[in-house]
């Protein structure tokens, strides 16, 4: 069984996904690749939430109030072992900081392709990253510096690196800023 469970955010609404036992993906409504790898019955739970959502909700919830959450809810990911690897990599990229798509491929222990290849494959697996914000893809930028390739789209992914570059020169000591409401524009 899949449940699926449905929160507002700053960004717009938000689907979870859960195999009953960890989160298994995160999309924004309608973004490329939207609940992608549901398999199996499905019962969508609304805004009805377990305590499974409830943990990834109070992250979420913790990561748009300007903080860095301090816990991480049970995830699953499924995908290749490339994949796999790739965003693992993702989540060691620190809050507020960015790293290219390169850097990520030349980070991999096992790529078997070309250097030009192996960083075309790691931006198409970071595309498919099923879990996201919490695991960070909106931190991958190209090595010229331009935001390419979010699936929940350019807006969205210019929102959120500014938003945690704001926090960040906050000496995080002192207050956070919390996420500014979004307007339906690019959203």
């Amino acid at each position: 069984m899949y449940y699926l469970f449905h929160m507002a955010s700053p960004l717009g609404p938000l689907t979870l996904g859960s195999d009953g036992e960890a989160l298994t993906g995160l999309w924004y409504d309608g973004q490329r690749y939207d609940r992608a790898g549901i398999k199996g019955d499905v019962e969508d739970l609304g805004n009805t939430s377990s305590d499974l959502f409830q943990e990834a909700e109070r992250w979420l919830r913790t990561y748009f109030s300007g903080e860095i959450p301090s816990f991480m809810p049970a995830i699953h990911l499924s995908g290749t072992p490339f994949q796999k690897a790739v965003w693992t990599l993702l989540q060691a990229v620190p809050y507020g900081k960015t790293a290219t798509y390169g850097e990520i491929a030349e980070a991999l222990e096992h790529c078997h392709v070309s250097e030009g290849d192996c960083t075309r494959a790691v931006g198409n697996a970071i595309s498919r990253n099923p879990i996201s914000i919490i695991i960070p893809c909106h931190r991958i930028i190209a090595s010229t510096g331009a935001l390419t390739g979010y699936a929940g789209g350019i807006a969205r992914k210019k929102a959120l690196l500014a938003f945690e570059e704001l926090n960040r020169q906050k000496d995080m000591g002192d207050a956070s800023t919390p996420f500014p409401i979004m307007t339906s524009s690019g959203f």
